[in-house]
């Protein structure tokens, strides 16, 4: 029997040009560059925990996430475990400082050519090629990530 997918968020933050990534410590994605992100708590929206993992990977507080863009990844990307991943856009204070922390093993702001030179997941990648091309409008899925985290998938 299948298993339920489990809901994840991620946040990009955009300095200048740049992106905030951090190199995942732990699996899945372990030692790849990614946005900031991480696995739902119970009860939380996939807004909540993206804002939520974001603080606890880098010390930054965002506001008025908006969903970007959203992923079915049945396991290709996640070493065989399924997420449904909502990936936000965010603000943040331009002076806050990221530092690692939590699963993040280290940390920095790169530019879209700067990132395709990583080793990067196929969202990421994704999501950094719409940015480049100037395409940063919110998501038009065929399914949405706000409706599962109030569906039977949050309830354990």
């Amino acid at each position: 029997m299948p298993t339920r997918p489990e809901l994840a968020s991620s946040v990009i933050l955009e300095r200048d040009g740049r992106y905030l990534l951090v190199r995942r410590a732990n699996p899945p994605s372990a030692d790849m560059y990614a946005f900031p992100g991480g696995r739902a708590e119970p009860g939380e929206t996939p807004a909540e925990t993206a804002l939520r993992e974001l603080l606890e990977e880098t010390g930054i507080g965002a506001r008025n996430p908006v969903l970007f863009e959203t992923y079915d990844l049945p396991g290709k990307e996640s070493e065989g475990r399924h997420f449904l991943l909502s990936v936000f856009k965010a603000e943040a204070d331009k002076d806050a400082v990221a530092i690692a922390s939590d699963d993040a093993a280290g940390l920095g702001w790169f530019t879209p050519d700067e990132i395709f030179a990583l080793p990067i997941p196929d969202s990421v990648r994704e999501c950094v090629e719409r940015l480049a091309r100037g395409d940063g409008e919110s998501a038009t899925a065929d399914f949405s990530l706000e409706s599962a985290a109030n569906s039977s998938l949050m309830k354990s």
